[in-house]
């Protein structure tokens, strides 16, 4: 399968999946126009190499700085596909980077790890000074 990268713009983050690697990262802002148009196709590529995986270990390293509330349910259809995937004798490591004083990115990334327990939450707040 193809790895997967969609440069960073304005609206959206960059997405580089390294499928070959059993890497994923999603980084930047999430607000496009669209998010279902946005997702679809690069959730349709996850759930795709995730049917191909079997006890296989994943990273996936996630750096939102800001998202939308569309943005955020499309969230939760990627963290689903990986949380299944995990039931499905994989494992999923997801570091979940956010600003240290960003309240909203923290408890997102807290309410994840309540919802998806299967996957491996590590918290990683980073200083912007």
């Amino acid at each position: 399968m193809d790895n997967l990268h969609i440069a960073a713009t304005a609206t959206s983050p960059e997405v580089d999946f390294r499928f070959d690697q059993h890497l994923l990262s999603l980084k930047g802002e999430s607000y496009p126009e669209n998010a279902a148009a946005f997702y679809a196709p690069i959730i349709g590529q996850l759930r795709e190499y995730l049917a191909s995986c079997e006890g296989v270990a994943i990273t996936a390293n996630v750096a939102l700085a800001y998202f939308n509330s569309s943005s955020t349910k499309m969230l939760f259809s990627i963290f689903d596909a990986l949380d299944r995937s995990v039931q499905s004798g994989n494992t999923v490591q997801m570091n979940w980077y956010h600003d240290e004083e960003d309240e909203t990115i923290f408890e997102f990334g807290e309410e994840l790890q309540a919802d998806f327990k299967a996957i491996d939450f590590t918290d990683h707040p980073v200083s912007t000074q």
